[in-house]
């Protein structure tokens, strides 16, 4: 799972980032593959001028891939970090390129609940009589994901209402 729960000086934290299925050194292979691939056709043109007018396409291909492979190894950095205290619940979106955003509530008041919405199993954190807003957890998780969250959290706020 994206996401892990910690306990920090009385604090629980839990901190959700996006799914990569190719590491870095997938990518290394990756290109490298993808360069020897292109590289198959102008093996037959070697030494002719037809190679010279190719080139630069195949060269643009590959730096298109590398390009696209890139952006999305740094949309992979955004991560959403909440944190539960008995006092204070403080959710922290940070994406690449833009301010954090922050929402505090108090967590007496909070649920974690799965309704119809943009996305499939579509959670918020909703019941904050303070503001009155409706805050989406974890969007860049799969509905898998979001609909085991949602319990595990319910919990979490569960314990902070009532101790054990």
């Amino acid at each position: 799972m994206p996401y892990s729960w910690h306990q920090e000086s009385g604090a629980l934290r839990l901190r959700a980032w996006p799914y990569r299925s190719l590491p870095r050194k997938g990518f290394v292979w990756f290109i490298a593959i993808t360069a020897a691939l292109l590289a198959v056709p102008l093996l037959g043109l070697l030494g002719t001028m037809l190679l010279w007018p190719l080139l630069p396409f195949l060269l643009a291909a590959l730096a298109g891939i590398w390009w696209a492979i890139e952006r999305s190894y740094r949309s992979g950095r955004t991560q959403e970090v909440l944190e539960l205290s008995p006092d204070r619940l403080r959710l922290t979106r940070s994406d690449p390129g833009r301010a954090d955003r922050v929402w505090d509530a108090n967590p007496y008041w909070i649920r974690a609940i799965i309704r119809p919405g943009p996305v499939e199993q579509y959670l918020v954190l909703t019941g904050d009589h303070e503001s009155g807003r409706e805050i989406e957890l974890g969007a860049f998780l799969s509905p898998e994901e979001r609909e085991s969250l949602a319990p595990e959290l319910n919990r979490a706020l569960a314990d902070l209402r009532h101790p054990r």
